[in-house]
């Protein structure tokens, strides 16, 4: 927690008491104000790495105390169709994808709950250099496809503007020998995209970014472009921005 949230706590945690003050009091509370948001302003800005897309691409550990409070985030989130193409920072990129899907456990689970714990589900990040594919365990990013394929996960032309869509592609293969029908195991893995999704539509809200998550892409040409045959299944997109 930041200085701004702590003093914001205790002026609501205090604010009968605080109305009755004397004017001496009052003043050293207004002193104290402004020396928190003074000093606050000073340490919020964030690094802004530009990220440099080769091969791979090393992403940043996340910064746990970053970030609005959960229930103001939760208060923030909206979908967005209107997006700029300013690139995300490295920063940005690494905690969107961290959020979505990061290990968050020494025993290696992740941001999001997986039905049966089997994480299934693979993101893809369409950028204008490419498209990467995300390991949670490693938190890295693999181009597994090079130049522009933003056409091909969405269908709405915002999307084609803004410097991230990801695709959430689900490997039925994980259900083999599980005695789940595939139709209930697809039901399955869009759960389990659904959180992931809801959880970068969190840290977009609470980071001064926007998203959106959508169902609309073409699916058929992106598992041709990554060479991904019957055993998967494309589950959902969604688009980050600025």
């Amino acid at each position: 927690m930041d200085l701004r949230h702590i003093f914001i706590k205790f002026a609501i945690s205090n604010s009968a008491s605080l109305t009755n003050q004397n004017p001496t009091t009052m003043k050293t509370l207004l002193i104290l104000l402004i020396s928190t948001l003074m000093i606050s302003c000073g340490t919020a800005t964030k690094p802004s790495t530009p990220v440099t897309y080769g091969e791979s691409i090393e992403l940043l550990q996340p910064d746990l105390d970053g970030g609005l409070p959960i229930n103001r985030a939760l208060s923030l989130r909206a979908s967005s169709r209107d997006f700029s193409d300013a690139p995300l920072s490295l920063e940005e990129l690494s905690e969107v994808l961290w959020a979505a899907a990061g290990v968050n456990r020494p025993d290696g689970h992740l941001t999001a709950p997986s039905a049966i714990g089997l994480y299934p589900v693979s993101l893809y990040a369409f950028t204008p250099e490419g498209v990467y594919l995300y390991s949670s365990a490693d938190h890295t990013l693999t181009r597994v496809a090079e130049g522009d394929h933003r056409e091909l996960s969405a269908a709405q032309d915002f999307a084609f503007v803004a410097p991230l869509n990801i695709v959430y592609i689900a490997d039925l293969g994980k259900y083999n020998n599980k005695g789940i029908p595939r139709e209930k195991a697809e039901y399955l893995c869009g759960q389990d995209a659904a959180g992931y999704a809801e959880n970068v539509n969190l840290y977009a809200a609470g980071h001064s970014l926007k998203a959106i998550t959508r169902g609309s892409l073409r699916s058929a040409e992106v598992l041709e472009l990554l060479g991904l045959g019957e055993e998967h299944v494309v589950v959902l997109a969604q688009t980050v921005g600025k």
